[in-house]
This record gives C-alpha cells, sequence and structure tokens, in this order.
C-alpha cells in the first residue's frame, strides 16, 4: 500500500447472501480499512450481519485461486489461462462426441446468482453445452416455492413476498429469518422489522421444532413434529371454511379452483392434524381464527417446510391461505415487488400492448433417466446426479461442470457423490476455492473475486419486501492475468461453439462484443425495459444506470403494491388455486402418514437441519472472523433424551441414518423439542486434498453424509434435508477431548 493513497469511501450491496445490505467500505490504496452498514441504504438502513465484514477475508484470503490449476500425477500445478480454456473445450467435445451431448452435466451452485456476470453469461455456456443434464442448487432448497408459483401464477419467479412492515400478524413457518435475514423475502434488519411489528401491537407467531433466534422473539412459538407442516395448513384452511372466515375479496373473480379446496380440506379438521403434529385441536383452531379476525395477516414458510417430503404441498398450501382470507396482494399481506429490472418480463415497452405475457409451466416436460424425476425449469433434482454417474447405460453422465457449487457438502448423500466424482473421466470447476468438490475437477477456473467486479442483484430484488435499486461499481481493479465470470463463460461458449462447427469468426465476435459492453450493457437495457423507465429521480434523471451511479446508496421506489391480475402470466388471467399435481398428491400424503406411518414409525429420531448467522451454506468457514470463538457444530439434544440415553453437554454422539454415520459434540438444550435433534449445514472440511487453511481447523462434520438421496419430495424433487429418520448413539464420555477450543489467528 503506498504510504500517498487517500481514503476512500464507497458503497454498494453485500452480495453474500440474500439480504443485499448496503455497505460503506473505507479503503485506502488496495487495503480495506473498515465495512459498516450504509445507513442511508433505503432497503437495510444501516443494518449488516458478520458475514459482510468478513468480505475483505474472503478477498484477501490466500487459499483464494487466481489462476488455473491443472491436475496432474504430481499434484495441483497452475497453467495459463489459454492452455486451460483450451484442454476444457477440447476434452467435454472430446467426450461428447463419443457419448452424446448429456455425457456432460452442469451444476450450478447457490452463489450463482449473487454475481452478476454468472447470472446473465452463464447461460450462454451451458447453452453451448446443448446438454439436457442440467442441475442446480434450486432442488436442494426452493423448488417447492417456485413450483407453487408456476403452477398458481404461470412464473417460477413470481413469489408472494410478506408485506412484513405492514403486516399485523405474521405466521411463520419453518424461517428463521432472524439468522437467514430473510430468504425468498429480502428483508435486511429483521429484529428491527419485527420490533416494529410488535410497537403497532401486531403478533408473531413460529411454528418449528425448534425455538430459533426468530422464535425467541415471537409472541407465541409452537412446536410440531417435522415433515407434518402439511396437516397444520390443512387443518387450518379447513377451519377457515368450517367456521365461514373465508373472504377473499375481489381476489374471487380471477382465482379458479376455491370450491376445490373447500372440498379437498373437509377431511382434515384440527382434530386429526392435531394427533399427527402434537399441537393442540384448541391452539390450531386459534391460530386460524387469529389470523382471519386481523386486519392484516400473512403466512410464510421456508427452508424448514420446503426441504421435508411434502414440501410442495405446503408451500401450495400457504398461498392457500394467503389468498382465501384475502391476504394476497393486499398491503401487509403476501405481494410481489415491482423491480427495476423485471426479468420475469422480457418485453420491451415500445410494445403496443403492455399486457404480460403467458408462459406454460416448465415442469415435467422430461425425465430423468434412472429415477424418472421430473425436470423443472430446464433442470433435474440434484439427488439424482450421483445415480446418473454411477448408472451405466446410454445416456450416462461422463463429465461435469460445476459453477460456484459444492454440492458434495450441500446435497444428499454427500458421500455416495463423492464416489461418483472420483469415476468421472473429466470435471472442471469454475470457482475460487480447492474444496471438497472441486478437488475432484481435472482443471479449477478461478472468478475475481466479488470485490473486483460490479454487481445489481437481478434476483434478489424480486423478492425484496420495499421496491428498491441499487448499483455496487467496481471496488477494485482485478489483477493481471485474472478473469471475471463474463470473460469465463464467454471464453468457454465461444470454444466450445467452434468445436461444435459454429462459425468461428460469428463466436469470436461475440464474445468481444460483450467484453466490450460488459454487463452494465445489460442493465441498462433491463432498466429501459422496466417499470420505471419513465420515472425520474428526485432530481428529475431520468431511472436508468447513470442515474443510479449517482445515487450510490440507492433508489426507494416505494412499498410493495398490488398488481393482480395484471401481473399474471396464466391462460386466462386466473389464479389457478388448485392445480392437478398438488390435489393428486394429498393421496400420496395420506398414504405415508395413514398407511405406511413413515414418519412415526420405529426409528428413534429425526434430524432438522440450522443455519448460523456466521456463515453461509459450506462457503464462509475459511474466514477467521466468522469460525472463532465456540464450536458451532454441534448436535443440539432435547434434555429429556439426553438423560434416556445418558448424553451429557459435550458427549461424543454418533448419528446414524440409512446412508452413513457421523459423530460430533452434543449440546443439550430445551430449545429443540423432544424426538428431534439439530445440527448445522455446511461443515465438514475434514476431506483430503482441499486447501482451506481456516476451514480445515474447524472441520466439523457434514450433515448431508446422512440426509438420504432416496429421500425426497416425490412431486417436485427437491432434496428432504428436514425429518431425516436417525438413530443415536453414546460414544465417549471422555470430557478431556472435549474442552472448548479457540482458533487463534495466525
Amino acid at each position: 500500500m503506498s504510504n500517498t493513497a487517500s481514503t476512500q469511501t464507497h458503497y454498494r450491496a453485500c452480495n453474500i447472501c440474500e439480504a443485499i445490505c448496503g455497505l460503506e467500505i473505507k479503503t485506502q490504496g488496495d487495503e480495506i480499512l473498515s465495512i459498516k452498514g450504509d445507513k442511508r441504504d433505503p432497503l437495510s438502513k444501516g443494518h449488516i450481519c458478520p458475514k459482510a465484514i468478513a468480505l475483505q477475508d474472503v478477498h484477501n484470503d490466500p487459499d483464494r485461486l487466481k489462476q488455473p490449476l491443472k491436475k496432474t500425477v504430481d499434484g495441483w500445478e497452475t497453467i495459463s489461462w489459454n492452455q486451460a480454456f483450451k484442454e476444457v473445450a477440447e476434452n467435454l467435445h472430446k467426450i461428447q462426441c463419443k457419448h452424446g451431448d448429456n455425457a456432460v452435466a452442469s451444476y450450478q451452485g447457490n452463489p450463482s446468482v449473487h454475481s452478476l456476470g454468472s447470472m446473465i453469461f452463464s447461460p450462454f455456456f451451458i447453452h453451448a453445452l446443448k446438454t439436457q443434464n442440467r442441475f442446480t442448487a434450486t432442488s436442494v432448497d426452493q423448488l417447492p416455492h417456485q413450483l407453487a408459483s408456476s403452477l398458481m401464477f404461470g412464473h417460477e419467479l413470481m413469489v408472494p413476498i410478506p408485506d412484513i412492515d405492514r403486516t399485523d400478524y405474521f405466521l411463520m413457518l419453518g424461517a428463521n429469518p432472524v439468522v437467514s435475514n430473510g430468504s425468498l423475502m429480502t428483508a435486511p434488519g429483521i429484529p428491527k422489522r419485527l420490533k416494529a411489528l410488535k410497537n403497532r401491537q401486531g403478533k408473531l407467531v413460529v411454528i418449528d421444532p425448534r425455538k430459533t433466534e426468530t422464535a425467541a422473539l415471537a409472541d407465541k412459538h409452537i412446536f410440531i413434529k417435522p415433515g407434518t407442516d402439511p396437516f397444520l395448513m390443512l387443518a387450518i384452511i379447513h377451519t377457515v371454511f368450517e367456521q365461514g372466515l373465508e373472504n377473499p375479496g375481489d381476489l374471487i373473480d380471477f382465482t379458479d379452483g376455491v370450491d376445490t379446496i373447500k372440498e379437498l380440506v373437509s377431511n382434515y379438521p384440527a382434530s386429526r392434524a392435531a394427533v399427527l403434529t402434537g399441537i393442540p385441536t384448541e391452539t390450531i383452531i386459534e391460530i386460524a381464527q387469529d389470523f382471519c379476525q386481523a386486519k392484516t395477516a400473512v403466512c410464510y414458510g421456508r427452508f424448514g417446510v420446503s426441504t421435508q417430503e411434502f414440501g410442495s404441498i405446503v408451500q401450495w398450501l400457504i398461498v392457500v391461505l394467503n389468498l382465501i382470507t384475502g391476504n394476497l396482494d393486499k398491503a401487509g399481506g403476501a405481494m410481489f415487488t415491482t423491480p427495476a429490472i423485471d426479468i420475469l418480463d422480457k418485453r420491451t415497452k415500445a410494445k403496443k400492448n403492455k399486457s404480460q405475457k403467458t408462459r406454460k409451466p416448465r415442469f415435467a416436460r422430461s425425465f430423468s433417466r434412472v429415477s424418472k424425476l421430473p425436470e423443472f425449469d430446464g433442470c433435474f433434482p440434484v439427488t439424482t446426479l450421483a445415480e446418473e454417474i454411477l448408472t451405466e447405460g446410454d445416456g450416462q453422465i461422463k463429465a461435469v461442470v460445476t459453477m460456484a457449487g459444492n454440492p458434495i457438502l450441500s446435497t444428499p448423500n454427500g458421500l455416495q457423490l463423492d464416489r461418483a466424482f472420483e469415476n468421472l473421466d473429466y470435471m472442471v470447476a469454475i470457482d475460487y476455492y480447492l474444496n471438497e468438490t472441486t478437488r475432484h475437477a481435472n482443471i479449477i477456473l478461478p472468478p475475481t473475486s466479488s470485490l473486483e467486479r460490479s454487481h445489481y442483484d437481478l434476483v434478489f430484488h424480486i423478492f425484496a419486501v420495499q421496491n428498491t435499486a441499487k448499483y455496487s461499481p467496481t471496488l477494485f481493479k482485478a489483477k493481471a492475468d485474472t478473469k471475471s465470470d463474463r470473460e469465463i463463460f464467454l471464453e468457454l461458449e465461444a470454444r466450445l461453439a467452434t468445436k461444435k462447427g459454429k462459425n468461428p469468426l460469428v463466436a469470436w465476435f461475440k464474445k468481444l462484443l460483450f467484453n466490450i459492453l460488459k454487463e452494465e450493457w445489460v442493465l441498462n437495457k433491463g432498466f429501459k425495459m422496466g417499470p420505471y423507465a419513465n420515472r425520474k429521480d428526485q432530481h428529475n434523471r431520468v431511472i436508468n444506470l447513470k442515474t443510479l451511479r449517482n445515487n450510490p446508496h440507492g433508489i426507494d421506489f416505494g412499498p410493495l403494491q398490488p398488481c393482480l391480475p395484471e401481473r399474471l402470466f396464466t391462460t386466462p388471467k386466473k389464479i389457478q388455486l388448485a392445480p392437478a399435481h398438488f390435489v393428486n398428491d394429498l393421496k400420496r400424503l395420506d398414504q405415508v402418514f395413514f398407511e405406511n406411518n413413515e414418519i412415526t414409525g420405529s426409528t428413534e429420531f429425526v434430524l432438522i437441519g440450522r443455519r448460523d448467522t456466521r456463515t453461509n451454506n459450506s462457503w464462509m468457514h475459511n474466514s477467521y472472523r466468522l469460525i472463532k470463538g465456540k464450536d458451532r457444530c454441534l448436535l443440539q439434544i432435547n434434555p429429556a433424551d439426553a438423560k434416556a440415553l445418558s448424553i451429557n453437554d459435550k458427549d461424543i454422539v454418533e448419528v446414524s441414518s440409512r446412508v452413513g454415520k457421523i459423530s460430533l459434540p452434543a449440546e443439550i438444550t430445551e430449545t429443540i423439542m423432544p424426538g428431534v435433534v439439530c445440527m448445522p449445514h455446511g461443515w465438514g472440511h475434514a476431506r483430503a486434498g482441499i486447501r482451506l487453511q481456516i476451514a480445515s481447523k474447524r472441520p466439523g462434520v457434514s450433515i448431508n453424509d446422512i440426509t438420504d438421496d432416496q429421500f425426497f419430495d416425490k412431486l417436485s424433487g427437491n432434496a428432504v434435508l428436514n425429518g431425516i429418520p436417525v438413530r443415536l448413539k453414546l460414544l465417549t464420555h471422555s470430557p478431556d477431548r472435549l474442552k472448548e477450543t479457540t482458533i487463534h489467528e495466525q
């Protein structure tokens, strides 16, 4: 750092998680002096979490790769970008020529949607692969949400967002936004928002098998047996109809299926749900009555309900409840954003007909080769990836390209996927870490860090609780001989297209053009097509990229606004309240619970996951400031269960399932309900061959070494990560092995 460098202040949005908090970053030369919350950001208003401060740790991480790596018999060696691109294109093309296009699969991890370059340009490369074997993190996370939106509203990204800042009654299932900052609900500063809810005499009710950090702030927390949420929702809706509390209002004019729903729920009274859920009959009835009697109300369910065996049914029924009570598309209810760049509607404003395009559901148009799981939006469920690699025959996957993902730690039965990746003929990873997944790659292509590129959140403005827009210019100039996501994807596309017989001049010109125009050209085009294209800011400037540059804190377009039925993508423009896929799946629900008794069988416990404020899935564990302190990879057990098994705090406990077993220290706590155990996800950094110095010192164990790839939501194919049948076994009481350790900065 130069002694003469001046101190500069930069404003940008954090792109680590969905909250997109505004940041104020002070720098001197190429050194970060401080990272604070931007108090003038219209969405986050100064709020940040510990992960934002650790952005500098990721940027400065000596383990972060900057040049391509190639695996050789002598280990990893650094190679040139030209050699890396040449070998990747040649090998992928060779495999597809020999085994067919579908022999190469792609997997995109969660961080892909946090990179503007990846969001815009990775589709170019994926299209060039021409493979049907596409996989993403969607099917381990939010597929039930998107399936419900697709079948009911006509678009998979048209997800109703809780209008948390104006609601009077917030019913929350399987969500912990105090830790996550909201998920499919971009809402930074949740504690302040919930405090404001209480200050206006509102009420928060949390339904969860664990008394989470969010539940601790609730007016009422209610335990529920994992996996039984469908019956709670059916019983609440049953009560609404039985007591004549339904009041859809004007929504009824453009909704089909209300009578069908009324008939379907007639067999699910609160008394029946009470037996399965563990929630008393009178409590279920009270929830239904309070929800309907509140001036405004909203029901919201997230990861805990999406990642269970009937997660799709739960997400469907949540929308049903909001609609029949008149709390959909209404202030204080479940609403839809009006983003400045509307990636749902790609029409130009020049068209005279401004009605939304219709859209056929992108679901079950094809099925996976082995288990016949349905595709969704062009992707197969990731639970089937390993078997598609390991099962021989026509269409077998021989090569994989992973993009910003670590599926060995983040998807079910990671041990099986580990074995599968070992059997690949070839693997490419676009990632800047040598981690548990990328260690299997033949070549790793590392993109620049998030501070070395500009950013705009194309996705999370769609899920935000306030209509805002914020552009983040590049903070640090990328070092020589590094490549951005854009440059990597465009180069790979051009080389693959040429290999497949496309005109090399066309491929070269396309790459050159977009590398000149960059992401900013796409953003500007998006603003011109967006809903605020003819709107001006307070200084009479038209809303475009230049305006955002001149408003570094972001622009506030105001609270969410009603938009139905115009916003619908269905044909005709009506909400489909009772799609056949969901209605038919109720038969499976009854069969599992009332015939097979799957959930309440002889298994001792069911396992659920949890999220930690200082981690983000599996990729923030190499920051000292985020993993320092006490061990957090612990198995939470209710005191009564611990006593029955003679387990004490910090005893090592073995947890086993059909697919494997792990061992970790116990944490005895009344925050977890009896019969349930809970551990965080994203850990498991003890595998050989990784380069994560900090993470390796506190490796923990991976919950996905015991989650089951054969236990999934059979409607959508989404992974089941909550409600896993497991057994416990005390391994040792040895206290000397269990002393709490603190990692000291080197």
